[in-house]
């Protein structure tokens, strides 16, 4: 089979296989791939919208014991730049954002294991009293693993404890590439992929809704590419909980594996695997276009190969800022981009659900 019918059995609904997508992302053109992309788009989202979330990202601890050779946020126990933010000081955070427009707080951090399992929840139950119109999006799998250990439970446990304290989404952070291969070679600490996919599958089944996540550019081949997407879309045949996926690039700065990787992916093979994951994930309904690591002209390009969401406005992050990569925006200049690719603009939650249409000459003021 070549290229084109592999592209034209995707425009038909037919699902593309692991060695079909293997030979789509070693042999496709850029521009064939994301024309194919852009169709599939439409089918899944019709209509020249294009969603964006105000959010912050704040960090509760830059403390963690997992040792990924890929970051540049983490400090060790005892480090001299080593902090665990109080509950006060957290929600001194979010009010901030939230006076600025946030209506989601993305928030993670280390595996700390002298945090004990009540802050998380008394975090969360703080947060939805005190901030009730604040969405809490917390937590990566590597985060609830390291709080089943902390707190003796299992990971199905936890899970069921934050939901009831006022937690129903989950970020997709912790993913990297699920492969057993690359993953023990960047972050060997965090265990099998499996187990990413287990506390994802327990969160979907208890009833959260998650996203997927995939940092590429370091030590992966393209088969490893497609065996993290195919395991991401298996797993959303069985239980239906990912929203979206969002795939970015690799940042080395400050990093241990930046003597090997000293250079981050450039912008074609983001769009090429951007553009191959709206293909090969015919079941997930969004693909984020990732301006925030990616650049802002890249993420409006993005939006013509296969995204339908510009991601969040990101009020505060720290972890690629560790990484020496710094990109900021605010809601006008988001509104403005969106605008300027040739969509309009609309303000979602979390969940995917409309908060406001931007048309006309609408300002976010």
């Amino acid at each position: 089979m070549t290229i084109i019918d592999i592209l034209d059995k995707a425009r038909r609904g037919e699902r593309v296989t692991p060695e079909e997508g293997v030979l789509l992302l070693g042999e496709a053109q850029l521009l064939d791939l994301g024309e194919a992309a852009r169709e599939i788009r439409y089918e899944h989202n019709p209509g020249d919208e294009v969603t964006f979330i105000i959010d912050t990202n704040p960090n509760y601890t830059n403390v963690c014991t997992i040792d990924c050779i890929f970051c540049a946020f983490y400090r060790h126990p005892g480090d001299q730049e080593a902090y665990t933010l109080t509950i006060d000081e957290l929600l001194e955070k979010f009010r901030a954002a939230a006076d600025a427009g946030a209506t989601t707080v993305l928030l993670q951090g280390g595996v700390n294991p002298s945090i004990p399992f009540n802050y998380y929840i008394d975090l969360l139950k703080r947060t939805r009293a005190e901030l009730p119109h604040v969405h809490p999006h917390f937590f990566s799998t590597s985060e609830i693993v390291g709080m089943a250990e902390v707190s003796g439970l299992t990971t199905r446990e936890v899970l069921v404890r934050l939901k009831e304290a006022g937690l129903s989404t989950l970020p997709g952070g912790g993913a990297e590439i699920l492969s057993d291969r690359v993953r023990m070679k960047v972050s060997h600490r965090k265990g099998p992929s499996k187990e990413w996919f287990r506390v994802m599958e327990e969160a979907h089944e208890i009833g959260y809704k998650t996203t997927a996540t995939m940092m590429y550019g370091h030590l992966e081949t393209d088969a490893d590419i497609i065996e993290h997407l195919e395991r991401v879309r298996i797993l959303q045949d069985r239980t239906g909980g990912f929203t979206a996926f969002i795939p970015w690039s690799f940042k080395p700065g400050n990093t241990p594996l930046e003597k090997i990787i000293p250079h981050f992916a450039p912008p074609l093979r983001y769009l090429q695997i951007l553009a191959l994951s709206r293909i090969y994930l015919d079941n997930v309904p969004h693909i984020q276009a990732s301006w925030f690591s990616e650049g802002k002209k890249v993420g409006q390009v993005a939006l013509h190969f296969g995204a339908d969401d510009f991601g969040g406005t990101l009020i505060e992050e720290n972890v690629h800022k560790a990484a020496r990569f710094i990109n900021t925006t605010t809601v006008d200049e988001t509104i403005a981009l969106i605008r300027e690719a040739g969509f309009t603009p609309v303000q979602r939650n979390t969940l995917y659900e409309v908060i406001r249409k931007y048309e006309g000459a609408d300002a976010a003021t």
